[in-house]
C-alpha cells in the first residue's frame, strides 16, 4: 500500500467532520473519480480489481486466496448516521482496492491515523470489498420496510444446524478478499474503526485458503477433508449462468438490488478428527469422487460428467444415493445452481472436546435465496456428508448494485429512494 497524495489535510474538529470530509473526498477527489470501471476481475498490469462498475466486485471475481469477513449491528437509529457511515466506507474501500491509504488526515501528530498503517509497502493484492444488507436493517429504524425485496427475509430453520447466535445475523456484512492475508483484515479492521459510534461489529471469520474456483484458468482447491471442492461451480466467463442465477435482473421490484446479488453464508464445523479415522473407501462414497484426482466415481478425470444410473456389478449405483455430489447436481435439482465462494478456517480447540475448531467458511451467491433454501433442505437431511460436518453460523446479505462511479456510494439507491 502507498501514501497517498490526494489526502484532506486540516484540522479535524468532530468524529462527523471526519466521516464527511473523508466521504466527500473519496467520492469527488481520490485518482481516477469520474471513471466507471467494470468491476469484476483483475488488471493484469496493476494487480487490482476495479472498484467501480455495474455489479460489485467480489461475486463473480476471480477468487483469491484469503477472505476476511465481518457482520455488523447498526446501533445508530439516525438514517443520516447510516449514510454518513456508507459514504465513508464506500471511499475508504475504494482506496483501499487501489492499494493507497484510506483517505483522510494522517499527518497531524495530535489526532489518530487516518489508515492503520500495516500495509503500507504491500501490494493491492487483487483486493474486493463486498456488501451487503441483512434483513435486520429494513425494521421501523430507518424507513426502509417499503423498499425491502419481497424475496427477501430471514433464513427459515434448516436441518443439519445447530446456529450459534454470536455467529449468526446482523445489520451489514462485508467480505474483504486478497491474496494477501493482512490486506484482507486490513480492509474489515479500517471499516470496523471507522463505524465506530453507528455500527459495532457482531462477529467475523477469518479464511486462509479458498476452496472455490470462478476463474477458468483457476484450478480447484481442496477443503480441509483433501477433496476438491466446487468443480461444476458456475465461472466467471459464463454469463448465461451468471444472469439466471446470480445476478438480479429486470424481474427485481426494487430498482436498488438490480445488478445485485443475494449472499449467503454459512459456518460449517467440519469434524476433522472423525473424518480422519475413516478408510478411504467410505471418504470417497461420502462424496462421490476419487480423494486424489477428483473424479466422480464414474469417471477418469475431475471434470468428467458423472453419470447418476451408473451401477456396480451388485446392481447398486456407483455415486450412492445419499453422495453429496448426487444431491447437489443441478441434474438432479431442476437445473438449480449457485455461485460458491468458500473458504477453509481454523480457529483454535473447541474447549469443550479439545478437537479442532475447524471447517468450512460456505459463501454462496443467488438471485434468490429460496435457491439456497432448496438445496440445504436436500442435503441438510439426506447427505452423508452430515455426519461429519454441522452448521454453526449464518448470514444473509442483500448485495446491492455496484458504485457507478465516485458520485456515489454504496445503497445510495436504497437510502436516498
Amino acid at each position: 500500500m502507498t501514501v497517498s497524495s490526494d489526502r484532506a489535510k486540516g484540522p479535524r474538529f468532530s468524529r462527523r467532520g471526519l466521516l464527511g470530509g473523508a466521504a466527500g473526498l473519496g467520492l469527488a477527489g481520490v485518482a481516477g473519480a469520474g471513471l466507471v470501471g467494470c468491476a469484476g476481475q483483475p488488471d493484469p498490469a496493476t494487480g487490482t480489481v476495479p472498484f467501480y462498475g455495474g455489479n460489485q466486485a467480489g461475486v463473480d471475481t476471480d477468487v483469491q486466496d484469503r477472505l476476511a469477513f465481518a457482520a455488523f449491528d447498526v446501533t445508530s437509529t439516525s438514517r443520516a448516521d447510516l449514510i454518513d457511515m456508507l459514504k465513508t466506507w464506500t471511499a475508504a474501500a475504494e482506496a483501499m482496492t487501489r492499494g493507497v491509504m484510506v483517505p483522510g488526515e494522517s499527518n497531524a501528530g495530535e489526532v489518530p491515523p487516518a489508515d492503520t498503517g500495516e500495509t503500507i509497502g504491500l501490494p493491492p493484492s487483487q483486493l474486493t470489498v463486498t456488501i451487503g444488507f441483512g434483513p435486520s436493517l429494513f425494521d421501523q429504524r430507518f424507513g426502509l420496510a417499503a423498499h425491502r425485496p419481497a424475496a427477501f427475509s430471514a433464513l427459515p430453520a434448516l436441518p443439519g444446524e445447530i446456529l450459534d447466535p454470536n455467529r449468526t445475523g446482523g445489520d451489514i456484512g462485508i467480505q474483504a478478499c486478497a491474496n494477501d492475508p493482512a490486506v484482507a483484515f486490513h480492509a474489515v479492521r479500517n471499516l470496523a474503526r471507522l463505524g465506530k459510534g453507528t455500527a459495532v461489529t457482531r462477529w467475523t471469520q477469518l479464511g486462509f485458503g479458498r476452496t472455490a474456483s470462478t476463474g477458468t484458468d483457476q484450478q480447484t482447491e481442496r477443503n480441509l477433508m483433501g477433496f476438491k471442492d466446487g468443480t461444476r461451480n458456475i465461472k466467471s466467463d459464463d454469463k448465461n449462468a451468471l444472469e439466471q442465477f446470480v445476478w438480479v435482473g429486470d424481474e427485481a421490484a426494487q430498482p436498488w438490488m438490480k445488478g445485485g446479488s443475494y449472499l449467503v453464508s454459512r459456518r460449517i464445523r467440519i469434524f476433522v478428527e472423525a473424518w480422519d479415522r475413516d478408510r478411504l473407501s467410505d471418504q470417497e462414497a461420502v462424496f462421490g469422487r476419487e480423494k486424489y484426482t477428483g473424479a466422480p466415481l464414474t469417471g477418469k478425470a475431475e471434470f468428467d460428467v458423472p453419470d447418476f444410473a451408473a451401477k456396480g456389478p451388485d446392481g447398486t449405483t456407483t455415486i450412492a444415493d445419499d453422495a453429496h455430489i448426487r444431491l447437489a447436481a443441478f441434474e438432479n435439482n431442476d437445473g438449480l445452481r449457485i455461485l460458491r465462494r468458500g473458504y477453509s478456517f481454523t480457529d483454535g480447540i473447541d474447549e469443550r472436546t479439545g478437537d479442532l475448531d475447524a471447517g468450512l467458511f460456505f459463501i454462496a451467491y443467488m438471485k434468490d435465496p429460496a435457491q439456497f433454501v432448496t438445496l440445504q433442505r436436500k442435503l441438510g437431511s439426506q447427505d452423508a456428508l452430515n455426519e461429519y460436518i454441522r452448521h454453526v453460523g449464518s448470514g444473509l446479505f442483500a448485495c446491492p448494485t455496484g458504485v457507478p462511479d465516485a458520485t456515489s456510494y454504496w445503497g445510495k439507491q436504497l437510502l436516498e429512494a
